[in-house]
């Protein structure tokens, strides 16, 4: 059961980042920082899809993806429509390997340390969630003061 309900709160967050990327009004403003902000909303979602397809994708879907954490905070002016096509990847990636786990599923270790120890898999979703929302944040903020 909590697959689902992660599936569902993933899904929501997810379609709100879209949303917020589709509402800058000026696609430039998505590769700008502010002040002490060092990561733009455009870094910030490449960062949420690289970390994502590699946790979820590569760990639990054996996707193989190969992430470059680097270039997720590196890599500018990628197309807004781009963006937001990884993003929907993305959500079907996450329903379809979440709603596959059962709740013994849940409960085994994840396959690789996260956090520096072993944790559970529902562990891991938990924290990539709030992450994930951590992210969404700075997206929605960042967009206000830009824009």
């Amino acid at each position: 059961m909590l697959n689902n309900i992660l599936a569902s709160f993933y899904e929501r967050d997810l379609r709100k980042l879209v949303d917020e990327i589709k509402m800058f009004k000026n696609e430039e403003n998505l590769w700008k920082t502010h002040g002490s902000i060092t990561n733009s909303s455009g870094n910030l979602a490449l960062h949420i899809v690289g970390g994502m397809n590699f946790h979820v994708g590569s760990r639990l879907a054996k996707t193989g993806y190969i992430r470059n954490r680097d270039q997720e905070f590196s890599k500018k002016d990628v197309p807004r429509l781009d963006i937001i096509a990884d993003l929907e990847k993305l959500i079907v990636l996450i329903n379809g390997t979440l709603n596959n786990l059962t709740d013994d599923d849940l409960k085994k270790d994840f396959p690789a340390p996260f956090d520096g120890a072993t944790n559970s898999i529902s562990y891991v979703l938990v924290t990539l969630l709030a992450h994930l929302n951590y992210h969404l944040g700075q997206v929605n903020y960042l967009r206000r003061m830009l824009e």
